[in-house]
């Protein structure tokens, strides 16, 4: 057996940076939601944080699926 290691180095980088935006995103998307949270004890509103907070969430969920299409095509 031979092993492909430009291959496998290519896999571990591509997974390496699609895991590091996926947390990104993630942790975009709970800053959005705490700071809706900030607004409310201050008595406003944050529309634009909370819109942009479930645009990250759905951008994760659409990444995920994506790969879970990916696995099982």
């Amino acid at each position: 057996m031979k092993i492909d290691w430009a291959a496998l180095g290519s896999v571990f980088g591509v997974s390496l940076v699609v895991t590091v935006a996926l947390v990104a995103l993630f942790t975009l998307g709970i800053a959005g939601l705490s700071r809706r949270e900030r607004a409310a004890a201050q008595g406003g509103t944050a529309a634009l944080a909370v819109t942009g907070a479930y645009a990250c969430f759905a951008a994760c969920a659409a990444a995920v699926a994506y790969g879970i299409h990916l696995i099982v095509a």
